[in-house]
């Protein structure tokens, strides 16, 4: 019997994983425009724990295409349920948005739309062109889904020309029928391979969860993987539960341990590590970014 599938429970966190909740004005500020401009975030949906820093910061990841994803992966808080069709303005008033809280970085995400033909691609390019408009000099990170490995839908979102080409493969080959059932390992290295085949000036970028039942050798390998396709910018956090029915948390990795992960991946050839608890894919992703540039 798999150990994953004994009944879940919340296993209580160590001292590292508690964090005071920060707000300031800027916090509120956020809130109020996202409420007002109709959009999602992914900080908000998927219960990222950095969501009162980053908002605190006058920061947040777009999530676009509704708040309802087409898949149900074991590990992720965003709901499955019933899908409408993509709203036609949400482009502009992401870019709005970002132009109102004066971002000069953006980051945006999607839920995994596999109702829609091109997996919602043209949607991220007409959400880039619309922030392009609207603040010129902005430098735009995607972080895509796989988009059932349609190498057309992959090509749509690059001609918009993002800064950053982000696909997580969250975790090892071994563990993705256990916590992405509906991905693909291979077809999610696929794709960023074919983003760097297509426009090698594009920075790719990708991370892992830990915590999950993974080895340490099962990590490096995955590491060199990515290395292997080409992927420069690398995130590497701790998996936290969202709820009692998601898969528990298997151990808590010690921030010691994700320093020692920065300093191998480095070592093996990644541009930049962001390695931490409480690091997600758009954590800090513009210093990530700018010290990627300098």
């Amino acid at each position: 019997m798999i150990q994953h599938l004994k009944p879940n429970t919340h296993t209580p966190k160590p001292r590292w994983l508690k964090q005071r909740l920060r707000t300031g004005p800027k916090y509120g500020e956020v809130k109020d425009r996202l409420k007002k401009s109709r959009l999602h975030t992914v900080c908000q949906e998927a219960k990222c724990p950095n969501l009162w820093e980053c908002f605190s910061r006058g920061t947040s990841t777009f999530l676009i295409m509704g708040s309802y994803c087409t898949r149900k992966c074991r590990f992720c808080a965003v709901l499955h349920g019933p899908l409408g069709p993509p709203d036609p303005g949400e482009p502009s008033r992401v870019a709005e948005a970002a132009q109102r809280m004066g971002l000069s970085y953006v980051v945006i995400t999607s839920v995994t739309r596999d109702d829609l033909p091109d997996g919602g691609a043209s949607l991220f390019a007409e959400t880039i062109e619309e922030i392009r408009k609207r603040i010129p000099n902005a430098v735009v990170e995607v972080l895509i889904p796989d988009f059932q490995g349609n190498a057309d839908a992959l090509h749509t979102v690059l001609q918009a020309h993002p800064d950053v080409l982000n696909h997580n493969l969250e975790t090892v080959p071994r563990l993705y029928p256990l916590v992405r059932p509906e991905a693909i390992y291979c077809r999610s290295l696929e794709l960023i391979r074919r983003s760097k085949e297509y426009n090698p000036s594009i920075p790719t970028k990708s991370g892992l969860m830990l915590g999950l039942g993974e080895s340490p050798e099962e990590v490096k390998k995955t590491l060199q993987d990515l290395l292997n396709i080409g992927c420069s910018i690398l995130t590497l956090g701790q998996y936290l539960q969202p709820s009692r029915e998601h898969l528990r948390v298997e151990r808590f990795v010690h921030p010691e341990e994700f320093d020692s992960w920065k300093e191998t991946a480095l070592e093996m050839g990644f541009s930049e590590v962001a390695s931490g608890p409480f690091v997600r894919s758009s954590y800090h992703a513009k210093e990530l970014y700018q010290a990627l540039e300098a």
